[in-house]
């Protein structure tokens, strides 16, 4: 029988960001190291290759993928856009216009990481992989 040992706040707070991550957190989840950016760097346009680094980087924070995976704060997208010589970011919004491209991306840091769901992990919209 399963163990409940969440509150009923816990649950609804899991898998979203609950605000801006501190200077640590984004020093140790955020940073994008080489491997991660020959990978980033395979996409065309900096929207993609800003969505792509989101995506990494929240499922590394949050150990779970956003059903918007552009929904991260602001001061996150700063951090990892400056790692990538993004000086537009409002460019972002494009990163919504295809869902396939958010899915491939997802389904290509899962293979490359070694993240796979789980029940609890699986967004709203499923991740094709």
């Amino acid at each position: 029988m399963p163990v409940e040992f969440l509150t009923e706040e816990q649950k609804s707070r899991y898998g979203q960001y609950c605000g801006e991550p501190n200077d640590i957190q984004l020093a140790q989840y955020f940073h994008l190291d080489s491997n991660d950016l020959a990978l980033i760097n395979k996409c065309r346009g900096d929207y993609n290759r800003l969505g792509y680094a989101l995506q990494l980087s929240t499922v590394r924070f949050l150990g779970t993928f956003l059903p918007n995976p552009i929904r991260v704060p602001t001061g996150a997208i700063h951090f990892v856009a400056k790692q990538l010589g993004v000086a537009d970011i409002n460019s972002l919004s494009k990163y919504m216009l295809r869902k396939q491209t958010r899915y491939a991306h997802s389904a290509e840091i899962q293979e490359a990481y070694g993240y796979w769901l789980t029940a609890l992990a699986i967004p709203a919209e499923p991740i094709a992989v």
